[in-house]
């Protein structure tokens, strides 16, 4: 997905849904280090591309709470 598309798509998103999917990003990083640790895989860019996510989420998450003040 384009990164202009999951922008939108997270926008679009409520608060609790983007609360829900940074509990779910966090799951999956985590998974995902261990993975990588014990040398099951070399998922180094889907790493990389679940903390963009989650960072994109929380400023987001941070942008409304601003705005709501």
């Amino acid at each position: 997905m384009k990164r202009r598309e999951e922008l939108e798509r997270l926008r679009d998103m409520s608060d609790d849904d983007l609360r829900e999917e940074t509990g779910r990003l966090k799951e999956s990083m985590f998974r995902l280090n261990f993975k990588l640790a014990l040398g099951e895989m070399d998922a180094v860019k889907r790493i990389r591309n679940e903390k963009q996510t989650y960072a994109r989420i929380k400023t987001i998450i941070r942008e409304r709470e601003k705005s709501a003040q």
